[in-house]
């Protein structure tokens, strides 16, 4: 029979290949781009944005019909898999630039609320009080990695979004066949019904309030940099080389690198979250993170060694910390409301990146790459204040076996 580590690794693989599904419109949107004029900056962000805006909605419903303890998980995880498989590889059938294509998107995002949720969920089942952070690190490094490997089609795909979006589509199936072989953990338990009413006590409950405004500050940058970061090493490229010496395909390379170092990012914070505490270990990767923006905008047109080397550092900076801030709210929360708790603080960082995601390439525009990274630096700022405060309250003595 298989046990904690081999459950929790086929977790993790099968939401690594649903959740490239999440970046592929993303990932696909440049070979649009060259192959119509219908497909502009504004285009691009809204088949990201479309995805983020799904998620949301699907968040709540999924929450508010309480799909997951009503039914196994992992047949949740599976039929969303599929449905996010359908629609994203119906975008091959429609015209470039068609609005379907956005509302593709946007069933796609919703069939993710199936996977990511519900694939944290059947890893809790693994998971005991002493390596909460770093199996909640290892799921949230699954779906970096997922989000990056769009990126890795395109560098040997020849850049054809076409095989792209289909390779995306493809992984999820496989995904939603590895998730049947997943046996459930013994600390599985149905969560409590979702409960509207019950979630302002996310806010009037002091603890959960903080780790949840430290979490929207992380949001603030995460998706945006994740989004814009390739545009970013193309333009910085092309402004040290000529636009005409940049390959593309090394371009998309080093994008996909520098999001999925972030998965090592993500197990690494959460072992020393565990044993040093959750405050210290996510201030200190929104510090570096903050860092990153700033110096990525002073180093655009660097050689492209240094500006790799940053982004990759930054790749790792920007989502170590993801998992410890739902790791700290499933922690302070009140008995019976984890669920309710985690639901709204998840839905509440994914409507946030809406505005992020859709603000770069106005601030690129008119700020260039220096003034938009600059924005981007004042959320993870933001929210080393909120987990300061958190480390300096009575509720910290929750977080981490005591170790705040």
């Amino acid at each position: 029979m298989r046990g904690k580590a081999a459950n929790i690794a086929l977790i993790t693989a099968a939401q690594v290949l649903v959740l490239s599904l999440w970046f592929s419109g993303t990932a696909a949107a440049p070979g649009m781009a060259r192959e119509a004029t219908a497909i502009t900056p504004t285009y691009q962000a809204l088949l990201t944005s479309a995805v983020q805006a799904g998620f949301v909605g699907g968040t709540l419903v999924s929450a508010a019909l309480g799909l997951a303890d009503r039914f196994d998980p992992r047949r949740v995880f599976a039929a969303a898999a599929l449905a996010g498989a359908a629609a994203n590889a119906a975008i091959l059938a429609m015209p470039l630039g068609a609005d379907a294509a956005v509302a593709a998107r946007f069933v796609t995002g919703a069939a993710l609320a199936g996977v990511y949720p519900v694939g944290m969920k059947l890893a809790a089942g693994w998971a005991d009080r002493n390596d909460v952070g770093l199996v909640v690190g290892i799921l949230v490094g699954g779906l970096t990695l997922g989000s990056a490997t769009p990126h890795l089609a395109n560098a040997f795909g020849g850049l054809d979004w076409r095989l792209t979006l289909g390779s995306a589509s493809l992984a999820a199936l496989f995904g939603a066949a590895l998730v049947a072989l997943v046996r459930l953990g013994p600390r599985h338990a149905p969560a409590p019904p979702f409960n509207i009413a019950a979630a302002l006590r996310l806010w009037s409950n002091r603890g959960t309030r903080l780790a949840t405004l430290g979490y929207l500050g992380h949001m603030w940058e995460l998706y945006a940099m994740w989004t814009w970061v390739g545009l970013y090493l193309a333009a910085s490229f092309a402004a040290y080389h000529g636009a005409a010496a940049v390959d593309a395909g090394n371009t998309a390379l080093t994008t996909f690198l520098v999001i999925a170092t972030g998965a090592l990012g993500c197990v690494a914070a959460g072992r020393l979250a565990d044993r040093l505490g959750r405050v210290r270990v996510t201030v200190m990767a929104m510090l570096g993170s903050s860092a990153c923006c700033l110096l990525a905008g002073l180093l655009f047109g660097a050689h492209p060694a240094v500006s790799t080397a940053l982004c990759l550092v930054w790749g790792v900076a920007v989502v170590a910390d993801s998992a410890q801030f739902s790791a700290s709210v499933a922690e302070l929360s009140e008995p019976g409301l984890t669920g309710t708790m985690l639901t709204i603080q998840t839905s509440l960082g994914f409507a946030l990146t809406l505005v992020t995601i859709h603000l770069m390439p106005v601030l690129v525009e008119h700020a260039g790459w220096g003034g938009a990274f600059s924005v981007l630096a004042l959320g993870p700022a933001l929210g080393c204040v909120a987990m300061l405060r958190l480390g300096r309250s009575a509720e910290a003595a929750r977080l981490a076996g005591g170790r705040g």
